[in-house]
């Protein structure tokens, strides 16, 4: 069974503990995307048209003998409406709030990607191939009083310690301005993804690390594949408590 090294609050090596078996699943990215790809879409909010819409309006024909086309047009207008053919019209086939746009994965396959999506933590490989910056040791696992920090420049520390603190500077300096017309509903900026950090349980540390760019601490009874593999893509650096570790015993089998 495969061991990684434990690094105190200060980057020094602390001992060793035995990595669980969810490590050695095989990297497949196929799956781990049909995840991803699915729990989106079954949250997705339904989204239509109102029922009459380009419906309730004053067009009326004109009838013959006008020489003009013998479509709905506005009584204080020439303007065509209502008719989907036309310029002004209805749409002809809109969005509808019935349709179904949710999407199935088997429940192996679900719980294979996610231990696959875990494993590939441990896979400098994937890492760096995600973008990431970093000079530590993959699995990167920490002491316990990691979950205990209540100050920011604590935690700031701790990952500047741990080899880790660039990629957060990467992530800070990375803000895009989003393309299509979600910038201008609230969603402007696009945010890259930085450092995981898996905790055996809710703590201080939920508070103290949430306002460091692209972080996110998680307690690791509520993993999932899509925080794992942002986008998709798995690989994502991750930090493991010392108690993440051992709770990850026996868990997505």
């Amino acid at each position: 069974m495969a061991t990684a090294n434990i690094i105190d609050l200060s980057g020094n090596s602390k001992g060793d503990v035995q990595l669980p078996a969810v490590f050695d699943e095989a990297y497949r990215p196929d799956l781990i995307k049909r995840a991803v790809l699915t729990a989106q879409a079954n949250r997705l909010q339904p989204y239509g048209t109102k029922l009459y819409a380009g419906m309730e309006t004053s067009a009326e024909s004109w009838g013959s003998g006008r020489g003009v086309a013998q479509i709905p047009r506005l009584s204080n207008g020439s303007r065509a409406a209502r008719v989907p053919q036309a310029v002004g019209g209805r749409r002809a086939h809109p969005p509808k709030t019935e349709t179904d746009r949710t999407e199935k994965v088997n429940r192996k396959e679900r719980r294979m990607a996610i231990r696959s999506a875990i494993a590939s933590t441990a896979n400098a490989e994937v890492v760096m191939g995600r973008g990431h910056r970093f000079d530590a040791q993959l699995p990167l696992v920490a002491e316990n009083a990691l979950e205990d920090l209540e100050k920011t420049k604590d935690v700031v520390s701790f990952l500047q310690a741990a080899g880790v603190y660039d990629d957060v500077l990467r992530a800070k300096d990375g803000r895009n301005v989003r393309a299509g017309r979600g910038k201008l509903r609230g969603r402007r900026f696009k945010n890259r993804k930085s450092v995981l950090i898996v905790a055996a349980r809710d703590s201080a540390l939920f508070r103290s690390a949430r306002n460091l760019a692209g972080v996110d601490v998680i307690s690791v009874d509520s993993l999932n594949t899509e925080i794992l593999a942002p986008g998709t893509h798995a690989g994502r650096l991750t930090v493991w408590t010392e108690s993440a570790i051992a709770a990850l015993e026996g868990m997505f089998e």
